[in-house]
Formats: structure tokens, C-alpha cells, sequence
């Protein structure tokens, strides 16, 4: 019996485009819990907490910065905010 050589067999991690995240972590937020809605998409629950934190390490560049309580805080506030004006 022959084994393969790692070179030749393809990737197997699964890609997820940016829609289905959002819809993922949409779904997510509306649910009662996070692994339900992981299960219910047939995805690890650890991907529906790690994307947010992903999300928000691109948009300030630093994960210091992302993890920052003060940051977070004030985000949330922006948010809140921005939905208020939309309404």
C-alpha cells in the first residue's frame, strides 16, 4: 500500500466567502445559541466566534487594538448610534 505525498493531495479546509459569513453571523445573532446555528449550518461553532473578532482585527489592523475593552465599548456606541439615525 502506497501513501500519497502531502504535495499531491489537495487542501481540505473549506472556504467561506464573505456573504456567507455575514449570513452566518446573522443567523448567529438571531438565534438562541451559537451552536445550534453552527449545526444548523453545518459549520464549526468555533468559526461563529472567530469570525467577529477577524472582522474587526482587519478593520483597526492591530489585534491589540481589537481587543481592547475601550475600543469595543466605543463600537458598540457607534453601532447603536448608526441604527438610531437609519431609524
Amino acid at each position: 500500500m502506497s501513501v500519497k505525498s502531502s504535495k499531491s493531495t489537495p487542501d481540505k479546509r473549506r472556504k467561506y466567502d464573505e456573504s456567507f459569513k455575514a449570513e452566518a453571523l446573522r443567523l448567529a445573532s438571531e438565534s438562541r445559541s451559537t451552536q445550534a446555528a453552527a449545526q444548523q449550518l453545518g459549520i464549526s461553532p468555533k468559526l461563529l466566534y472567530r469570525w467577529p473578532q477577524a472582522r474587526l482585527v482587519a478593520e483597526v489592523g492591530s489585534v491589540e487594538v481589537a481587543r481592547d475593552p475601550e475600543v469595543r465599548q466605543l463600537r458598540a456606541q457607534l453601532k447603536r448610534a448608526e441604527h438610531e439615525l437609519e431609524i
